[in-house]
């Protein structure tokens, strides 16, 4: 990632006893506001889901539930901040103690234990507009992308598609599917997890230069690839037509596939 993202220090959430029933509260959290197109809205959890969609609207909205057994919802909090050139950016972060900093470069939290209040994000996003975020445990789903999209999350499976890009999307435990179109610049593109398997799906003809690692998995590739060194089972370098922007993709434990759609 060509920015840090999430930073993560001495957490420890836990886990509520099975007697508990499980309460949510709908609409813990919403915010509308007009982002212009080709800015950002991003989107940082700590403990739970987030889903982006489409908006058929010119309005990003964000809506988020809580969920929780036995701690106290009011101890997570929410913050919306501005950022960037007049203030044209948007994060939104779900807080959990006051010793948690959030802002467009990153999460940073510390202790945060026994506390089983969980929030899923959904995400609803004009064309045009960038879409940034992370969780550390829980999944994240990006569709109906039309610009550069970031997702990260640590414990959970990411799954980003934008018919622009550039996408960049990485895991620790979960796989990652990353899909785009067309897009025009020349920035590298990084897909990345530890336990999964990592897919990237991409529109017609590409030139590039890729690296594709695993330690126990396979490579697939639907594009003719040119090897670039020696043959090496766990690490490939090869170009794609005329080369240019590097594609990595990596994992440990899972297999990696570079995809051609349509």
């Amino acid at each position: 990632m060509r920015r840090s993202v999430l930073v993560l220090l001495g957490v420890s959430l836990g886990a509520a006893p099975l007697a508990a029933q499980k309460q949510t509260e709908q609409n813990a959290f919403t915010w509308s506001g007009r982002i212009p197109s080709g800015h950002w809205i991003r989107v940082r959890n700590l403990s739970g889901e987030i889903d982006v969609t489409a908006s058929n609207s010119d309005r990003v909205e964000v809506t988020a539930t809580k969920q929780w057994r036995r701690s106290d919802p009011q101890s997570v909090r929410f913050e919306v901040r501005k950022f960037g050139a007049n203030d044209e950016d948007v994060v939104i972060c779900a807080i959990w103690n006051d010793r948690t900093d959030c802002d467009e470069r990153g999460y940073e939290s510390h202790n945060v234990r026994n506390n089983d209040v969980s929030v899923q994000f959904r995400v609803m996003v004009p064309r045009g507009v960038k879409v940034g975020v992370s969780s550390v445990n829980g999944a994240v789903s990006i569709e109906g992308a039309t610009s550069e999209v970031e997702a990260v999350t640590v414990n959970g499976e990411v799954e980003a598609t934008s018919s622009g890009g550039p996408v960049n999307a990485s895991t620790v435990n979960g796989s990652v599917t990353a899909r785009m179109g067309r897009f025009d610049n020349d920035e590298d593109l990084n897909f990345s997890t530890v336990n999964g398997t990592v897919i990237a799906e991409f529109n017609g003809d590409l030139d590039a230069d890729v690296e594709l690692s695993t330690v126990n998995g396979r490579f697939q590739t639907d594009y003719p690839v040119t090897i670039n060194g020696r043959l090496d089972p766990r690490h490939l370098r090869a170009r794609l037509g005329r080369g240019g922007r590097r594609i990595r993709l990596s994992t440990v434990n899972g297999n990696v596939e570079l995809r051609r759609r349509g």
